[in-house]
């Protein structure tokens, strides 16, 4: 079965809520040999990127994307247990600070991202969505974490993101920290990431892993800025 149609199984066993369907289209893309990490990209990540696209298009009730989004949730949640006990990735002793937007779908979406993080070796604090700006910048500025990502805000989000990414640039007080964005906004506005002033972008959670760990030895002092550094996701096997 094509991974389109497994997508289409998964999406609408989430919107009818039936969790125990939800479940058994996981359970049988494992046994056929799909690792943790494809489950997440190739399944539940193109099943939240239909929610969330319909969603904005109204074309789902809100009680077919409550229910898909609490669903895929359980779903992504178990993965990333299954995910750190098949990665056994060794550290690669960068941090990152994530935040997201408010949204429940953000949330979500930026899980995925901060799952995906953690098995690939990096440390992760993941404050999820509705953190002031002000609190964000006293813990970068405290912390000193070589990443801030951002993933899958909105639109109502920019005017504080953008007010953040100007303040730290302008206080000076973590040159070493890199901003990353993605998901979201940043995938339907092309060029906005580099606009606002990010230092990498990402349409993807794997492409974000990718970018920031082939990063890890390209930023040695703060003028090494990756502005605007955008890379293919890796060709990997789909979960069919």
């Amino acid at each position: 079965m094509s991974a389109e149609l497994v997508t289409e199984r998964l999406f609408e066993a989430l919107i009818e809520g039936n969790r125990e369907d939800a479940r058994r289209v996981i359970d049988e893309q494992r046994k056929q040999g799909a690792t943790p990490e494809i489950v997440i990209t190739d399944l539940c990540w193109p099943a939240y990127e239909l929610l969330e696209r319909l969603h904005r298009e109204d074309r789902l009730t809100t009680l077919a994307y409550n229910l898909g989004t609490r669903m895929l949730r359980t779903l992504v949640d178990q993965c990333g247990r299954d995910l750190l006990a098949w990665s056994g990735s060794a550290r690669k002793g960068r941090t990152v600070f994530a935040c997201c937007g408010p949204s429940e779908g953000s949330e979500l979406g930026a899980q995925m991202a901060v799952d995906l993080l953690e098995a690939a070796g990096f440390s992760v604090r993941f404050a999820g969505g509705a953190i002031p700006a002000d609190e964000i910048q006293e813990t970068v500025q405290s912390t000193l974490p070589d990443v801030l990502m951002m993933f899958c805000s909105e639109p109502r989000d920019l005017p504080d993101i953008r007010q953040l990414i100007d303040n730290l640039h302008e206080v000076g007080a973590c040159p070493r920290t890199q901003i990353a964005v993605g998901g979201g906004v940043f995938n339907r506005a092309d060029g906005l990431a580099e606009e606002i002033g990010a230092d990498v972008w990402a349409t993807h959670p794997l492409e974000m892993v990718e970018i920031l760990i082939d990063d890890v030895d390209v930023r040695s002092t703060p003028e090494q800025r990756t502005v605007g550094q955008r890379l293919p996701v890796a060709s990997r096997k789909r979960a069919a």
